[in-house]
């Protein structure tokens, strides 16, 4: 499904993982991945209120959490820097999408990294 939404779809997202050469970009490429996947579910699904939204990125960020043990095995982590790129990304994403005021933290609570 190609995004509809432009500014989501022009959006360099995990840039700074990408320009640092601690993360492994093909693991880099699997977080956009999941990024995208969440922008297509959001646009699909088109979520009322910010607790559907927080449904959709609990299951990106679980999928986060299963990429951990990648970076690891790669000698690499989500470690701060990781963090806080991956946490703004889903903010833009919410922004983007129509809800300004959702909580950072709470787009990211299920991760374990």
């Amino acid at each position: 499904m190609a995004l509809t939404n432009r500014q989501v779809a022009g959006h360099p997202f995990l840039q700074g993982m990408y320009d640092d050469g601690w993360f492994p970009n093909h693991l880099v490429d699997k977080g956009q991945a999941i990024l995208l996947r969440l922008c297509a579910r959001i646009e699909a699904e088109r979520p009322a209120d910010l607790a559907a939204l927080y449904a959709l990125t609990d299951a990106a960020t679980e999928e986060f959490n299963a990429l951990e043990e990648e970076f690891l095995a790669a000698d690499s982590e989500i470690e701060t820097v990781a963090r806080e790129l991956i946490a703004a990304d889903f903010a833009f994403v919410a922004a983007a999408y129509g809800f300004p005021d959702a909580d950072t933290e709470t787009l990211i609570g299920a991760r374990d990294w």
